[in-house]
């Protein structure tokens, strides 16, 4: 595929990719997809994964399900060992490819899926959670347990404060 710089692309069920459906509310729909393969600077082997979709998720203000629309475009260079990886340049990341040296391009295109989901989904079209709390009804600060609990190290200095005494 890298000599010949082949490149595919189609669709592929949200459902066919069983650990981004772990952080999916009901994965329904698809993802259009395109891997590209070549040679960058340097004579760099890489894909390109570019992939499209509307991930579901649950809003964690509202609780509501919604669309989040993703767009990913990643190159990664194709390497064999970790030493390698060392050598690349800073712009590129690195997929090691292992003995083989073969890939699977849908779990590419999961884990770059995965690697775009927010770690708190918040749909942005959600009204936004009131940030002023009202004040408390006997129109104080409120009781404050620590000023009125002593403090439960006093016992241990006056102790220590007696020992030091007793001594000549």
């Amino acid at each position: 595929m890298l000599a010949a710089r082949r490149s595919f692309e189609g669709t592929v069920a949200l459902k066919s990719m069983p650990r981004l459906c772990e952080a999916l509310e009901q994965p329904e729909g698809e993802c259009r997809y395109a891997l590209e393969f070549d040679r960058g600077t340097l004579n760099v082997p890489y894909v390109e994964v570019r992939a499209q979709a509307d991930l579901p998720l649950v809003c964690q203000r509202s609780l509501q399900r919604f669309l989040l629309p993703v767009n990913v475009v990643q190159r990664l260079a194709l390497v064999a060992s970790e030493e390698q990886e060392d050598a690349l340049p800073e712009d590129y990341e690195a997929l090691v490819l292992g003995a083989e040296g073969t890939i699977r391009p849908l779990d590419l295109i999961e884990d770059e899926l995965i690697l775009v989901l927010p770690v708190v989904p918040v749909d942005p079209d959600s009204e936004p959670v009131e940030t002023s709390w009202p004040a408390p009804p006997d129109g104080g600060a409120g009781t404050d347990e620590t000023a009125t609990h002593e403090n439960p190290f006093a016992v241990l200095a006056s102790m220590k404060q007696g020992k030091q005494r007793d001594l000549p």
